[in-house]
């Protein structure tokens, strides 16, 4: 009765769905591309058997890609297919190096296009990260004996009591999953209370990203080309962040060190590029092709897929999402660089791998903006303190390696022998 209700709702809401998409596409043009897909209408058919993956925009796709390595290598008879839901995460997924991989977006939750869908592509286990959790997604891969993993799960606290208001749509949902393989003790907790059975500890699959060397050999020769002078990055940053920001990042330009913000969402460059034109904080934009130099105050990196790039260049960096109640964004990333990390006191989405981050010595934590600016300060003017930050994020990633193994454990006995 709850996923009637449920659909019932959804198709009062088509409307608005429709208008979303359509605001969303003012904005991000790539938005009205595929449109069909997003109701299960797709054009080629698979002519190998299917392994499907579901990773809703950028940070899953970088996510998948140890997995996805992994499954090719072990199922090569299988055609991998990727799913996203975002104009992004489908960009990353299609510049996805060395593996062969069909990727298209996961219809919208209706059952006519998830039918559709699973009719077209007939796959043999769907797996689907982090919390990508649809009612009738389930429901209709359970209904067609479409067995179904969650992969690198993760519930915050908050999800946790989000879910719990609609537990009678939940926990059904839940049930459906043959395996879940959990972040953290605290995620496989809350999911096994929300009604999952097979739940594992797997780690997190960020950890087994490595970063590409030729990005940062890039950073690093960017990072030469400034001399002496010290690089603050403020990455991934999110709305209402760069306002806050501003104000610090001029006193430290005006110190005479690089300073670099990279947007989180690509739709947002030119916002953040006119903010810092206000705060009177002169940044080039990276896509301007200007390299870093004496000339230069700093960047605004309005470019995709260069993260590593950006984290071997900088001596330290604040990771963005986590001053305002947002729930932060990846640090793992910066550790993989050995990026000195500062976060603030926002962090529920990474909550175990920021506190353990924290408790390495590879990330600082601050209550605000006030003591973000004691924290690039200090490991700024610190030599020492920067040196053994850096050595400890690489510990820190190196030591929480391996979810990609043990991933691979769960979904075997899904699949069967190697075909």
């Amino acid at each position: 009765m709850a996923r009637l209700v449920y659909t019932f709702a959804l198709w009062l809401a088509l409307p608005l769905v429709l208008a979303r998409l359509w605001l969303r596409a003012r904005r991000q043009p790539d938005y009205m591309q595929h449109r069909g897909e997003r109701f299960g209408r797709y054009a080629s058919r698979p002519t190998r058997p299917v392994i499907w993956l579901h990773a809703v925009s950028v940070g899953e796709t970088r996510a998948a890609q140890p997995l996805l390595a992994a499954l090719a290598a072990r199922y090569p008879g299988h055609q991998l297919l990727l799913t996203c839901m975002t104009p992004t995460g489908r960009a990353s997924a299609l510049a996805l190096q060395g593996i062969e991989v069909q990727v298209v977006y996961l219809p919208y939750d209706y059952p006519f296009a998830i039918r559709r869908f699973l009719a077209h592509f007939q796959p043999r286990l769907g797996l689907l990260l982090e919390t990508e959790v649809w009612p009738n997604l389930l429901a209709l891969c359970a209904a067609q004996r479409v067995p179904m993993a969650l992969i690198n799960a993760r519930l915050s606290q908050r999800s946790y009591r989000r879910y719990l208001r609609f537990a009678s749509l939940a926990r059904p949902a839940f049930a459906t999953f043959a395996q879940v393989g959990a972040q953290s003790t605290g995620d496989r907790q809350r999911i096994v209370a929300l009604g999952a059975t097979a739940v594992g500890l797997t780690g997190n699959l960020k950890f087994d990203v490595t970063p590409d060397p030729h990005l940062l050999a890039q950073g690093a020769a960017w990072r030469s080309a400034l001399g002496a002078r010290k690089v603050v990055l403020a990455a991934s940053t999110r709305e209402g962040e760069e306002a806050l920001l501003m104000p610090l990042l001029k006193e430290l330009a005006a110190l005479g060190h690089f300073v670099v913000v990279v947007p989180r969402h690509p739709q947002r460059f030119d916002e953040v590029a006119q903010l810092a034109a206000a705060a009177g904080l002169p940044l080039s934009r990276r896509s301007a092709g200007a390299a870093p130099g004496p000339a230069l105050a700093g960047w605004l990196g309005d470019s995709m897929g260069e993260m590593p790039a950006y984290y071997a260049l900088a001596d330290c960096a604040y990771i963005g999402g986590s001053l305002l109640p947002l729930g932060g964004q990846n640090l793992i990333e910066a550790a993989a660089c050995g990026c000195p990390a500062v976060i603030g006191p926002h962090t529920w989405n990474f909550s175990e791998a920021a506190d353990a981050a924290v408790a390495a010595g590879a990330a600082l934590r601050v209550a605000d903006v006030a003591g973000l600016a004691g924290a690039l300060v200090s490991i700024l003017a610190d030599d020492t303190l920067r040196s053994r930050m850096s050595g400890s994020a690489g510990d820190f990633a190196a030591a929480h390696r391996g979810a990609t193994a043990r991933s691979m454990a769960l979904i075997e006995p899904l699949l069967g022998p190697r075909q």
